[in-house]
This record gives structure tokens, C-alpha cells and sequence, in this order.
């Protein structure tokens, strides 16, 4: 049994932070909103259509990503070391990974491969051997998404320090993520940070986030790299 499978039964309740709740006004799936948001844009400003690819989220967890974008893709799947995370996924493809550094899944299978909040769990000298294993299962001219915590916001590092699931997070910056995916051969597309203000503002000032997308302050980055064909 994992960490997290121990975790499962009272996750939502070890996530809830004053903090967190002022940010999101008490409503969590504002965390996946804008992260589906993120990877429909990105696919938009590449002028590809996602309705034909296939999809894996890496450390799927409950499956909140997948079930958000499950309809824009032609295939989604998931995979988790944590088998009672996973349990409450109906409808998409889940695989257990027996061990956090393999993907249970055939070389060059998806179109798209996200790890959201994934690396901070894997001990810094684990990640580069992850990033080749994503890059495995990512087939050529293919995508990785990876979405992290930001160390530089203040704010993120409180929030991360009080939460008992993050226990063991070592945070990562953009920095390190960029050298793990040029490491395994990917190419840099696309970084932005997002997350800057909480629900009640974003319903105003959402396309302010644009703007300040390059600005290393923001809650979360996401860095989209290329596998080459």
C-alpha cells in the first residue's frame, strides 16, 4: 500500500487550507478548470485538433484532469501508483503503476502526456529517470505537459508547507523542469505561469493572466515540451 492509498479515503479533507479556500472560494475544481483551460489553449495556438489524439495523464490521482478533458480527446487514460485514488474513475482506461518510475503503458502510445503535480513527490535523483520513461510513451511529434508548483510564490510555498499530502513535496522551479525534459530529448515549446489571482478576481481579470503569463510569480507553471518525429 502507497502513501497515497492511505491518504485516499480523507484526500479532499487533508487538502482544505483557509488559504487555499480563500483562492479558490471554496470550490476545488478551480484548480482543474484552469488547467484544462491551459491545454485547450495550447492546442489552439498550435492550430491542432485534440478530438483525434490520444491522452495520458501521469499521477492521475481521482481523475479530475481526464474526466475535464476527456470529450476533447479521441482516447484518455490514466495511470497512479495509487489504486484507491484511482477508484472513483468510471469511463476511462486506469492502470496501476507498480513502480512510480514506470508507466504502465507501450512505447509511443499517446499524443499527450501530462504529469500535473507529479515530480515534487519524486526525489530529485528519480526525476530524470521518470522524464525518459514519459518520453517512452509520448510518440513522435507528440506532447508532454508538465504543471508544477512554483517555489518563487510565496503564497504557493505556505499553502504546500501546511498541506499533510505534500509532506514530502521538494518543490521544483521552471528552471529544473526545462533541464529534465531537454535531458530526455524534448524540445522547449511553451512555459507560463498561471494561477496569480483567486476565483473572484480571475471571473474578472482572467485575460489579465495572459499578460503576466511570463512573469515567474504565479502559482503554478506549466511547460509544454515536443518529442521530435
Amino acid at each position: 500500500m502507497t502513501p497515497f492509498d492511505r491518504l485516499s479515503p480523507s484526500y479532499d479533507e487533508l487538502l482544505r487550507d483557509p488559504i487555499r479556500e480563500r483562492f479558490t472560494g471554496h470550490e476545488s475544481a478551480f484548480f482543474h478548470r484552469r488547467k484544462a483551460d491551459l491545454i485547450r489553449r495550447f492546442f489552439r495556438r498550435q492550430r491542432q485538433a485534440s478530438s483525434s489524439l490520444r491522452y495520458l495523464d501521469v499521477g492521475c490521482g481521482k481523475g479530475e484532469l481526464l474526466q475535464l478533458l476527456q470529450s476533447d480527446f479521441k482516447e484518455t487514460a490514466g495511470c497512479d501508483v495509487s489504486s484507491g485514488m484511482m477508484k472513483e474513475i468510471s469511463g476511462i482506461e486506469t492502470r496501476v503503476q507498480e513502480d512510480r518510475l514506470q508507466i504502465p503503458f507501450g512505447d509511443a502510445e499517446f499524443d499527450l502526456v501530462t504529469a500535473v503535480c507529479v515530480y515534487h513527490h519524486v526525489p530529485p535523483p528519480r526525476r530524470a529517470a521518470l522524464t525518459r520513461e514519459v518520453t517512452r510513451v509520448v510518440r513522435p511529434g507528440g506532447i508532454f505537459c508538465m504543471i508544477e508548483h512554483n517555489p518563487f510564490n510565496p503564497v504557493t510555498r505556505l499553502i504546500v508547507s501546511r498541506t499533510p499530502v505534500d509532506a514530502d513535496a521538494i518543490l521544483l522551479p521552471a528552471a529544473e523542469a526545462r533541464q529534465l525534459t531537454a535531458y530526455a530529448g524534448l524540445a522547449s515549446l511553451e512555459q507560463d505561469y498561471f494561477l496569480y489571482f483567486p476565483q473572484t478576481i480571475y471571473r474578472y481579470l482572467g485575460p489579465m493572466e495572459a499578460l503576466l503569463s511570463k512573469v515567474p510569480l504565479g502559482g503554478q507553471y506549466a511547460l509544454f515540451s515536443g518529442k521530435h518525429r
